[in-house]
């Protein structure tokens, strides 16, 4: 049920105040009202996901939402363009008699032994004051109280008149603030997992800016998920009203054909430029108005001001830089607010890929020079080959299941088989060591994390768990996909006349 007018009644234990972010109160009437309707379509879209049934009462300078559930207050201050939420206690008649009586029934409790202070406001004509309110439900809740402070009270009981209603709470839940999401149309945002771009994504939204995420991956399936990880708070924490989609562009091919082709002191500004691209076309088909990134001035040998210039003309997009002047410490600070700096602290580093001493003084002409011998083409190919994932639509499975299990072994990985020593012993994958299980989850911490692992066992399927673990731990691991066995019956196929690793005494 949806927009129906929450009556007076004696006892409203779900009834949430919302106030609007001081913003839209100063917007003029006609965007006022659209700022308003398209705040009250995110509170539909938010409930509705959380399947708590509600209805919403629009009071032009508030917004009263009636919830079958207590959670409705801490989700609704989540949202941007609110101030502050309150459950109300109680909503009575606005008659002074019954303010009182009602307030000294709802607080005597909250004040008991306690200093408090009565805070009232009024909207409308009423033939009482706020301070009529105050003197006299103060009065009424002094005994058995340790006193009124006004400065600083342990308890605050509020109260709260608008035309003939009257509304008795006492929590105060601070919101976010910023413009409704949506209002101010739709960009990309560079998303790499990591602490800055998480943040600007936010911040950007903040300012009612919907959003669409371009992920350039440099490292495989576990860097994808670690990366989704973190799209999916952005979109299922914050992101109401809109769908916002992942772009996953595989720039492994992008990211040979620049080392094969670009001086190496040029790697990490000409990366940037090619993800620049990415994201400027992504955009274009999408219909966003701008690129985010989060960018910070001299964090990195890519971001002085120098290298920023030289990057920039690579975008046909406007490009957004909310962090520009933030130092890490804030950032960090803002994603544990957000909730994504425990996930951001797990991903590896993947875009330093020049070693040495990369350029910090880049011109235009040079980063041009740099990047002219680099095959476009290759790059068109990658962003028309991306997967497009709709993040609101995604389940928990869809978060582990398909970065779990691989059915081929890189070059240059390590084989930990964890089967019991004598079955290791009789046939092994070469070069495969054999770990304990246990011993195995337990050495996670200490684990190379610029290593890739292949996780085996006899089926595939106990080497799941530790691979989940390991990618939780920003590791990238996998589980061989049908175990030794698979392996065997794959070399077979093949038409080895022998088994790889039989009798080899590892």
């Amino acid at each position: 049920m949806r927009n129906m007018m929450p009556e007076t009644q004696a006892t409203t234990s779900t009834l949430t105040l919302v106030r609007l972010a001081a913003e839209l109160t100063l917007k003029s009437r006609r965007t006022r009202a659209q700022f308003m309707h398209r705040l009250i379509g995110n509170i539909h879209d938010a409930l509705d996901s959380h399947g708590i049934e509600h209805r919403i009462e629009d009071a032009w300078g508030r917004i009263y939402v009636h919830a079958e559930s207590a959670s409705a207050g801490p989700l609704l201050a989540r949202m941007f363009g609110i101030s502050s939420v309150s459950p109300v206690a109680r909503v009575v008649a606005a008659r002074l008699d019954e303010i009182i009586e009602n307030g000294r029934e709802v607080f005597t409790a909250d004040v008991q032994d306690r200093h408090f202070a009565v805070r009232a406001r009024r909207t409308g004509t009423h033939d009482f004051s706020s301070r009529d309110i105050e003197v006299g439900l103060g009065t009424a809740l002094l005994p058995g109280a340790a006193g009124v402070r006004l400065g600083h009270p342990e308890v605050t009981v509020n109260v709260e008149v608008r035309d003939e209603r009257a509304f008795l709470f006492t929590a105060r839940m601070p919101g976010v603030g910023g413009l409704p999401l949506g209002v101010e149309g739709h960009t990309v945002a560079l998303l790499s997992g990591g602490f800055d771009s998480a943040v600007a994504a936010w911040l950007i939204m903040k300012r009612g800016v919907a959003l669409d995420y371009v992920f350039c991956n440099l490292g495989g399936d576990a860097y994808e998920r670690a990366v989704l990880h973190v799209a999916k708070v952005l979109s299922d924490e914050w992101s109401w009203g809109t769908r916002p989609r992942l772009h996953v562009v595989d720039f492994s091919e992008p990211l040979r054909a620049l080392r094969e082709t670009v001086r190496q002191s040029y790697w990490q500004v000409v990366l940037k430029r090619l993800m620049y691209r990415a994201a400027s076309r992504i955009g274009e088909e999408t219909g966003a108005a701008a690129i985010v990134t989060g960018e910070a001035i001299g964090q990195v040998s890519s971001q002085t001001l120098s290298n920023l210039q030289a990057i920039e003309p690579a975008a046909s997009l406007p490009v957004f830089r909310p962090l520009l002047c933030f130092d890490k410490d804030e950032i960090i600070a803002k994603a544990r607010n957000i909730g994504t700096a425990a996930l951001s602290e797990q991903v590896r580093e993947y875009c330093a890929i020049a070693p040495g001493r990369p350029v910090t003084a880049a011109s235009v002409d040079r980063v041009s020079r740099a990047e002219a011998d680099f095959d476009q083409t290759i790059l068109e190919r990658a962003i028309e080959g991306r997967r497009t994932l709709d993040l609101r639509a995604l389940a928990p499975t869809d978060l582990v299941a398909p970065y779990l299990f691989t059915t081929s072994i890189p070059d240059d990985a390590i084989i930990f088989d964890i089967r019991p020593p004598a079955q290791f012993r009789a046939l092994h994958i070469p070069g495969a060591e054999n770990r304990d299980e246990w011993e195995l989850l337990r050495s996670i911490p200490t684990l190379d994390r610029d290593r890739t692992y292949v996780l085996c066992c006899s089926h595939g399927i106990q080497t799941a768990y530790i691979a989940e673990k390991m990618q939780r731990a920003g590791i990238e691991a996998h589980s061989l996909k049908g175990g030794v066995g698979g392996w065997v019956i794959g070399r077979k196929g093949e038409g080895e006349g022998e088994s790889r690793g039989e009798g080899s005494g590892k």
